[in-house]
């Protein structure tokens, strides 16, 4: 494929589809595919075959609407009409009202908070796009960049739009993107690599995932565009193999790629050559710390090195290599696309664009957002979110997965970005955010994510083998009411101590779940050591005097 033909493609496929009077999208994401819309997309094709329809409506697997707590969900188009909790037994319904009224007791509304808050740029298609068509992608668009690029551009001027953009890093870090590919471009090697991680691991979190299945050729598109700036040859895509759906559409995007000449050598027509092939991880939390992840691509046991070196000068097989995650390389084309000017005026000042979260907890809207940088917390979880259910108060979020902090009630008001979240000892982490209201138990919270990181420690390094292990010993004391006020010393200077002198991010970042909640549920820990009680009721605490009464 050359330039001149990618509109000839968007071209045709949009007359397929105009011949179409009513476009149907059955939610294909694992959350919906689990509550079986699957069969839900079968009995639509058939009732459409059964009926002649198929001449005037298509139907099509799409992808996430976000909503995962009201799956699953199938929207018409482009009547705009949204359905949630659809069921097998709806299906006669649904086309029956095609040239009526909608089903009222499905109807969903998108003019709701859920929906009217979020500023879509990484999930620009909504649910709308088939992710198994290479052809549907290039009609919405795709591809438009990564050709742009490769015969506008040069490397150097990809680079500066990627760093005037003010894109940080989405992986947790926030590290600029542009300067991280800059490093990579100048670094000298034979060889160099771009790898996607895709390894989320963090509980609760579910992003990235969502990422992968519902746009697989846009990870490929941005990752092709940042190996073109970096001057790299191969790329990988690593992602857990508890993720097969995610998988599954990665390896056939890729094929598509190759077979329409935009992945493989001569991408475009050009002299650019690269080729993406994906990894699968063991489920190794670890294997998210990028010196780990390179490791387990090498063939090698998933454990950190020290750095530096840096992977951007010494990486994969010690070359020069970028690393990503998902959601960076998804910010890519839309950069390209619209320009940095656009770009720069979402966000704030320093946290520029918007970020997805997987919304999980005691929550009404449990599900995928997407929202611009700077919104508040109150705006995500009572606007957004739909507020706590079942009249309970809220009573902190969590944010940053294991490696996060708590944040409490008057802390609502606090604009989401990089820098706030750091300031109130927490992290942005890559998007997982756990809304917890009274009856959770901030010490048994800490208890839980430390238990986490002491499993998945890799053992390498003895400030994580080791602290990790007594700070769980000496939480479950706690929880159990056998501590003492000489044990949450301990606790505290251990904490440091893990922190400070850990190899890598997980054991750097396991302290913090019980930093954060000691600082702001101080009172919940001395009522389990000196009253010996639980305030949330969570934990079973045994007095001496029931014990043998």
């Amino acid at each position: 494929m050359i330039a001149e033909e990618l509109p000839k493609i968007a071209a045709q496929e949009q007359e397929d589809q105009l011949q179409f009077k009513h476009h149907i999208f059955v939610c294909s994401g694992t959350a919906c595919v689990s509550a079986h819309s699957d069969q839900i997309q079968a009995a639509l094709e058939k009732d459409i075959e059964e009926r002649g329809l198929g001449h005037v409506c298509s139907i099509t697997g799409g992808g996430c609407r976000g909503l995962c707590a009201s799956g699953p969900m199938v929207s018409v188009e482009p009547q705009g009409i949204l359905y949630q909790g659809v069921k097998v037994e709806d299906s006669a319904e649904i086309l029956d009202s095609l040239n009526s009224q909608p089903v009222k007791r499905l109807e969903c509304s998108t003019e709701a908070p859920f929906f009217s808050r979020q500023k879509k740029i990484v999930l620009e298609y909504a649910g709308k796009l088939d992710p198994e068509r290479i052809e549907a992608y290039i009609a919405a668009g795709g591809y438009t960049a990564l050709l742009k690029v490769l015969t506008e551009m040069t490397p150097q001027q990809v680079i500066e739009q990627i760093t005037r953009s003010g894109l940080r890093g989405r992986g947790g870090a926030g590290y600029p993107t542009g300067l991280k590919w800059s490093t990579v471009a100048k670094a000298q090697g034979e060889h160099k690599y771009v790898i996607c991680n895709g390894d989320e691991g963090d509980p609760g979190a579910f992003m990235d995932r969502s990422v992968m299945e519902d746009y697989p050729f846009k990870i490929l598109e941005g990752m092709t565009i940042a190996a073109y700036a970096v001057g790299a040859d191969q790329g990988y895509v690593y992602v857990r193999a508890e993720y097969p759906l995610a998988v599954k559409r990665l390896k056939a995007a890729i094929r598509q790629a190759q077979k329409n000449n935009l992945l493989g050598n001569n991408i475009g027509g050009t002299t650019f050559n690269f080729q993406i092939d994906v990894r699968l991880g063991a489920g190794a939390f670890v294997c998210g710390e990028e010196t780990a992840l390179i490791a387990s691509i090498e063939g090698k046991r998933g454990t950190p090195r020290p750095r530096p070196p840096y992977p951007a000068e010494h990486g994969l097989w010690g070359c020069p290599t970028l690393i990503n995650n998902v959601e960076s390389y998804a910010n890519i084309t839309p950069i390209i696309r619209n320009g940095t000017d656009w770009y720069t005026a979402i966000g704030t000042e320093k946290s520029k664009g918007t970020k997805v979260f997987s919304l999980t907890g005691t929550i009404n809207n449990t599900g995928l957002i997407e929202v611009p940088m700077g919104i508040s917390l109150r705006e995500i979880i009572f606007d957004i979110g739909g507020g706590i259910p079942n009249g309970k108060h809220f009573k902190a979020v969590q944010t940053g997965g294991p490696s996060g902090g708590c944040i409490p009630e008057q802390y609502l008001d606090i604009s989401v970005d990089y820098d706030s979240l750091l300031h109130l000892g927490t992290y942005m982490g890559s998007g997982g955010m756990i809304v917890m209201d009274e009856t959770s138990c901030m010490v048994d919270v800490a208890r839980y994510f430390m238990e986490f990181c002491m499993s998945e420690s890799c053992g390498k390094c003895v400030p994580c083998r080791v602290g990790t292990a007594q700070m769980y010993d000496l939480l479950n004391k706690i929880t159990k009411g056998e501590a003492s006020l000489d044990d949450l010393a301990m606790l505290e200077e251990l904490a440091e101590m893990v922190k400070s002198t850990s190899l890598c991010g997980l054991g750097q970042g396991a302290p913090t779940p019980v930093q954060s909640t000691l600082r702001y549920f101080r009172d919940e820990y001395l009522a389990h050591i000196v009253d010996k009680v639980c305030p949330a009721g969570v934990c079973k605490i045994y007095h001496h005097a029931e014990v043998f009464s």
